[in-house]
């Protein structure tokens, strides 16, 4: 645990597991401040846990959520009450403790001089000069201009798959390329291996990996949170205020996962049989359910909107009650699956396997069903339902195992940028994966506004696409090489059997493999290989390292269909 004290009574630490609250009280702390919002990251702790753990420890805390680079009067004010009320020494945390440092020195701001808090803050490895000009004046607006103190050729926002994919792709492309990755986090999770973890086939520590060990050799990696971006001047601001300038800029940043707003979720996960594969720390409690409910009712449902890969929610389901079948519990226990959609999948090949499986275990569907409420305490969930008899109604649903997956969306300093569209995704083309109105900036991964499924399997094809773009860009050149929408969803069926769904634009099969070898519309033995055997090893080994097995770029097909960025006129009048 990284904890840097700052004053004798104030110390910052990036993101808290659960289990450093024992530490954080044997160090000698009184009292925490969480400063990080819940929902920024798939393996967060949530407020509400965190909480209760420190009760158990005798500390005193408080939450103070504070958006990235958004630091507000009213927080300040806040974080002051909060310092002058709880008892020292006070811990205070959020993604990776610069956001904590640059909100303390805010507050001190009148009370110390300048050179005192910025000496202060930078002997504890925290560089706040890009802040100075706000301290100094306590406007909020002076803290948004600026030089950039550092100019890379190319800027990654985001150190997880896709971005560490494409910087590897580009490394390989070109040996000498400047190159650095932004990434707060120092932990990398395999996000297609929680399923796994779920349905006890992977340990938890196999899906989590060291960043550091992952970037790639000669790119630098900048371990903080970015705040916003400044495309007119080739700028990203980080959430300490620093500036860093690019030539090319490729945004990465994943989707955050918002518990909020589904009410009661995030106060009952964890507990009274709320549970959810999504989140690193709550899917071995799903494996734990599995493998301890007896009889009762078991609830899974899936969202509306975009969300991290649209087979995982009857993944979850599939593997559990596979697991009740083999103890023999199944039949006295009642599964149901509550969707928002008309259908199980999106894509009518795989539909036929799907609707065997879910009548060889039992489970009743319900379509056109939304959850929109959680009462953990009492085991009750609430859904919206329509249908054209009774239109829009509740309905309470009482459970003993409920395994959610969360809305999603996009990560808010995105979506509060001129580089989002109207859904707060990156505004890109969705064959170049280039910005429709800035030809420096691409993205790769989840925050692309791309109409294609949003799976690891999605951003290793995109990566080398945007890898060979950017540097066509680099010289001058237009964009030549198009991503065609691929995504690859094994839909494991039963402990042994999957489905191997490959896709691309418009629901057009895209298999890999030829027929003979695996027919990917029905459950199979070499796709329940793939997945649990070897997908790992390509995402490590191949992925991550640019080595392009089966996800070379392919050309535009003519040059005529070769976008060409909106001219200035046309970005100012969207």
């Amino acid at each position: 645990m990284d904890i840097r004290k700052i004053t004798p009574d104030f110390a910052v630490a990036p993101q808290l597991k659960l289990r450093d609250v024992e530490d954080v009280a044997a160090r000698g702390f009184k009292s925490i401040l969480i400063i990080r919002p819940d929902g920024e990251a798939t393996d967060q702790v949530s407020h509400s846990r965190i909480i209760s753990e420190a009760k158990l420890h005798g500390l005193d805390i408080q939450y103070i959520p504070v958006l990235s680079g958004w630091i507000e009067e009213t927080d300040i004010e806040q974080f002051r009450e909060a310092a002058a009320q709880l008892p020292g020494p006070i811990l205070a945390y959020c993604a990776s403790g610069a956001r904590s440092a640059s909100l303390w020195a805010l507050a001190q701001a009148g009370y110390m001089s300048p050179d005192a808090i910025f000496d202060a803050a930078g002997a504890a490895g925290y560089d706040l000069m890009g802040i100075r000009s706000r301290v100094s004046s306590i406007e909020q607006n002076d803290s948004r201009r600026g030089n950039a103190t550092v100019k890379h050729t190319v800027l990654i926002v985001g150190g997880g798959a896709a971005g560490i994919a494409t910087a590897a792709s580009l490394r390989t492309r070109q040996k000498d390329l400047d190159i650095a990755i932004i990434e707060p986090s120092p932990d990398h999770y395999y996000q297609p291996g929680f399923t796994l973890v779920g349905g006890g086939i992977f340990h938890p520590r196999e899906v989590i990996a060291k960043t550091e060990r992952l970037i790639p050799s000669r790119v630098k990696w900048i371990r903080a949170g970015v705040s916003g971006f400044e495309p007119e001047i080739n700028t990203v601001v980080l959430e300490d205020g620093e500036r860093i300038e690019y030539k090319s800029l490729v945004i990465a940043a994943g989707l955050q996962i918002d518990l909020d707003a589904i009410p009661g979720l995030q106060a009952a996960l964890g507990q009274n049989g709320v549970t959810t594969n999504y989140l690193a720390d709550h899917a071995s409690y799903t494996n734990q359910l599995a493998k301890t409910l007896m009889s009762g009712r078991a609830i899974f449902t899936q969202p509306k909107g975009p969300f991290k890969c649209a087979g995982a929610p009857q993944k979850a389901m599939y593997l559990t009650c596979d697991t009740w079948r083999k103890r023999g519990t199944l039949k006295d226990i009642e599964v149901s699956f509550h969707t928002p959609g008309a259908a199980l999948f999106g894509i009518d090949a795989y539909v036929p396997a799907l609707r065997s499986a879910v009548t060889r275990y039992g489970i009743d569907p319900h379509f056109q069903e939304e959850l929109v409420d959680v009462d953990g305490a009492r085991r009750v969930a609430t859904f919206e339902t329509r249908d054209e008899e009774h239109g829009v109604r509740r309905v309470e649903r009482a459970f003993d195992m409920l395994h959610v997956v969360p809305p999603q969306c996009a990560m808010k300093f995105i979506a509060a940028s001129p580089l989002a569209n109207n859904d707060g995704w990156v505004d890109v083309y969705q064959e170049t994966l280039q910005h429709k109105y800035y030809p420096n900036v691409f993205a790769v991964g989840d925050c692309a506004g791309t109409p294609n499924a949003k799976t690891a399997a999605a951003a290793r094809k995109q990566a080398p696409v945007v890898a060979a773009n950017l540097l066509e860009a680099l010289k001058g050149r237009p964009a030549n090489y198009a991503y065609n929408g691929y995504g690859s969803c094994p839909l494991i069926v039963s402990h042994g059997k999957a489905l191997l769904a490959e896709f691309s634009y418009g629901g057009q099969l895209d298999p890999s493999f030829p027929n003979w070898l695996v027919d990917g519309r029905k459950p199979s033995r070499f796709a329940w290989w793939l997945k649990t055997k070897f997908m790992r090893s390509i995402y490590y080994h191949l992925m991550l390292k640019g080595r392009e097995w089966l996800a070379k770029p392919r050309r535009l097909r003519r040059a005529s269909d070769v976008p060409t960025p909106a001219p200035e006129t046309e970005q100012r009048a969207a």
